[in-house]
């Protein structure tokens, strides 16, 4: 591909509120950036062109947390509940983990993504039972081709001393990776923790991990009020009377969280990860708290989370926050119905493109069509029997479409999907390894 494309005449959203949407328009990609949005761009060069009639053409969307690693073992908890969960992804399953079964389960995980229109991804990782480990999952995710935030989590081998109560500082293999394999911000794989916090080690602990992340310059992920029980310990609340709170961490489901605690994270201007189909449908895990990240006036984003207990695509994910959200509001649930006032679709699309960007300190990158950032673009088709006609791009995509509507992807201006289907034959090669790997750690 040569380091100019246009995507002509589409229905495009922008995402930026300065652009808006338009339709008739194009979008000019010159070596993995957005250069010109506009109408009649063709004239300014000889590039590639896509044609994007009868497109919606969107900035991809991003996936804020996603276990990764499970991906081959897609549906095997979708019966269980939390804890029941916990005991057969970590201990018995993660310990089995090899390498290569990590290996898999990123790659496939990547390419559905790509896929269902997500360029970007935060792998959290929390399999790292060995150095091996972390090198396969990262390279797992550049021979993908999508945009990713590795983030590296604890060993699933001797898992007791790691979560309960651990006073264990985090594997310092983090910095091996930061140093050889991801030291640059700007790449298309970049680094973060996947953090314990004070639910899983002891504050002492905590202060050591972020000490060590700050130290190297990456953000953290940290999941907090997952469940009644992670909820009481108010960690988020230990965290802030540390002085441990910053604009660098992260928090994953937050569903038993108190609402003082809300306040803290945005007070230190904090974010938020939520993943509402798994936050609604898996028993244990807390009702999505969407009502309280809107009345804190929270960034948030929304995330997949995992296979083994629901879809892999963000269509399902927005829908889900939507639904939830607004049964909340008509059933009287939530405290904060005079303060948010009605979920609409628009914010639940922002929650998946640019928030999920800021969630994960990439928002000055990716997360709108906007001059200047990489071109992570997804082209959805208008016609398809479930979307046409039309009337409002955002709503059709909120509302309607799904990850076969998706005909072609853009991850920093390289096209990853082309006419409904993934470009080479990665996709070929993930077969094979996912159905070794499931074969193997199931049988």
């Amino acid at each position: 591909m040569s380091g100019r494309l246009l995507i002509e005449n589409g229905w495009v959203v922008t995402g930026d509120p300065a652009l808006g949407t338009v339709a008739g328009c194009d979008v000019l990609v010159e070596d993995g950036l957005i250069s010109a949005v506009g109408p009649g761009l063709r004239g300014r060069a000889e590039p590639e062109v896509i044609d994007a009639g009868g497109m919606l053409v969107f900035p991809g969307l991003v996936d804020t947390h996603k276990h990764t690693w499970q991906s081959a073992v897609r549906h095997r908890c979708a019966e269980l509940d939390l804890p029941a969960y916990f005991g057969e992804m970590f201990g018995r399953l993660g310990p089995l983990y090899r390498p290569e079964d990590v290996y898999a389960g990123n790659l496939l995980g990547a390419l559905s993504a790509i896929d269902a229109g997500t360029t970007t991804l935060m792998d959290w990782s929390h399999v790292q039972n060995s150095p091996e480990h972390g090198d396969r999952a990262v390279a797992a995710l550049r021979d993908s081709g999508i945009r990713a935030v590795f983030g590296h989590g604890w060993p699933l081998v001797d898992l007791p001393a790691w979560i309960s109560g651990s006073d264990r500082p985090h594997t310092g293999d983090v910095r091996r990776i930061r140093r050889e394999l991801l030291p640059d911000d700007d790449g298309l794989v970049t680094l973060h923790l996947a953090g314990r916090g004070p639910e899983l080690s002891t504050l002492a602990a905590t202060r050591a991990d972020l000490a060590m992340a700050r130290d190297l310059g990456i953000r953290v992920s940290i999941h907090m009020g997952c469940g009644r029980e992670f909820g009481a310990m108010a960690a988020i609340a230990q965290m802030e009377r540390a002085g441990l709170l910053g604009p660098d961490l992260n928090f994953v489901h937050c569903g038993e969280s108190s609402d003082d605690e809300f306040a803290m994270i945005a007070d230190s201007g904090g974010t938020v990860a939520l993943a509402p189909q798994h936050e609604q449908a898996l028993p244990g895990i807390g009702h999505t708290p969407i009502d309280r990240v809107r009345a804190f006036a929270i960034t948030a984003g929304l995330s997949t989370d995992t296979e083994t207990a629901g879809a892999a695509d963000l269509f399902t994910q927005m829908r889900a926050a939507l639904a939830a959200h607004r049964n909340q509001l008509a059933e009287g649930r939530s405290r904060f119905a005079d303060r948010v006032g009605p979920f609409t679709v628009a914010e639940v699309f922002a929650m998946a493109t640019q928030g999920g960007a800021d969630t994960l300190g990439l928002g000055d990158r990716v997360g709108s069509l906007t001059p200047g950032k990489r071109a992570d673009v997804i082209l959805v088709r208008a016609g398809d029997p479930n979307l046409f006609p039309v009337t409002d791009p955002v709503a059709a995509l909120v509302t309607a479409a799904h990850p076969g509507n998706v005909d072609t992807v853009l991850v920093d201006g390289v096209v990853r999907k082309r006419a409904g289907a993934l470009t080479g034959d990665r996709y070929d090669r993930a077969r094979e390894l996912a159905l070794a790997s499931q074969r193997r750690l199931l049988g």
